[in-house]
């Protein structure tokens, strides 16, 4: 990327770059690594026209996320539509999970001229998640 002077440098981390949660403390200390890491790297490459960015999504669905849906159903004596409201979906305000699409768009604008100025961001995509 240096020696074509031009690049672009996309981390996925998570809404937990940005906020803690109670009993996840591995978990969030790597993605608040992850969000530090795409800060200095930004400032590291930022003279080369290399952009370094990080998206932070909050719970998409995925095969990962659906498999364990099951396990907390029986852990927590609770429904399939309870787990989704009430613990997955708990923190996203719209309630909505995000979709793997919408990040995808994300980082294919981040991609481009338009985002050429765009360096060292965490950019949430995350239902309002870390709004509050």
């Amino acid at each position: 990327m240096k020696k074509r002077g031009w690049g672009r440098i996309i981390n996925t981390a998570s809404a937990h770059s940005l906020v803690a949660s109670p009993f996840k403390s591995a978990y969030v200390s790597a993605k608040h690594g992850i969000a530090g890491l795409t800060k200095t790297v930004a400032l590291e490459l930022a003279t080369f026209k290399i952009t370094c960015n990080c998206i932070s999504p909050g719970y998409v669905w995925t095969p990962l996320v659906e498999k364990q849906i099951p396990e907390t159903m029986k852990a927590r004596n609770m429904t399939k539509e309870q787990v989704i409201h009430d613990v997955l979906l708990e923190a996203q305000p719209t309630k909505e999970f995000v979709t793997s699409e919408q990040v995808a768009a994300l980082a294919l604008f981040l991609c481009g001229d338009d985002a050429a100025q765009i360096t060292g961001a965490n950019l949430s995509i995350d239902g309002g998640w870390t709004a509050e």
